[in-house]
């Protein structure tokens, strides 16, 4: 199956033959959030790991070692972060006592 259940089979359902503007924005949004982590991503880890004096064409072993770390702590923050925001906002919709809806109480 395709981007947006496109394509993929030819089953003649009407209701594949269109997609709908909520679904477009919903990927649009969806694409540019994970451009967003992405450029932060390399942003972040390339000045923390890599010379601005660039010597060799390639890493060496400690900036690769460095990328490497770099890519997984920031994944594991942005994990705990997601799992907190999430848990926050099932307590703000639930009614939860002291859930005020803001991230900061």
């Amino acid at each position: 199956m395709s981007l947006f259940g496109l394509g993929g089979s030819s089953s003649g359902a009407a209701g594949n033959a269109a997609v709908s503007s909520a679904q477009i924005e919903a990927a649009t949004a969806e694409l540019e959030m994970v451009t967003d982590v992405f450029n932060r991503l390399v942003s972040s880890c390339h000045a923390k790991c890599i010379s601005t004096r660039y010597a060799e064409p390639d890493l060496n072993k400690g900036e690769s070692i460095c990328i490497d770390r770099c890519v997984s702590k920031f994944f594991a923050v942005n994990g705990k972060v997601n799992e907190l925001m999430q848990s926050m906002g099932q307590a703000a919709q639930g009614g939860a006592p002291g859930a005020s809806g803001s991230f900061f109480g």
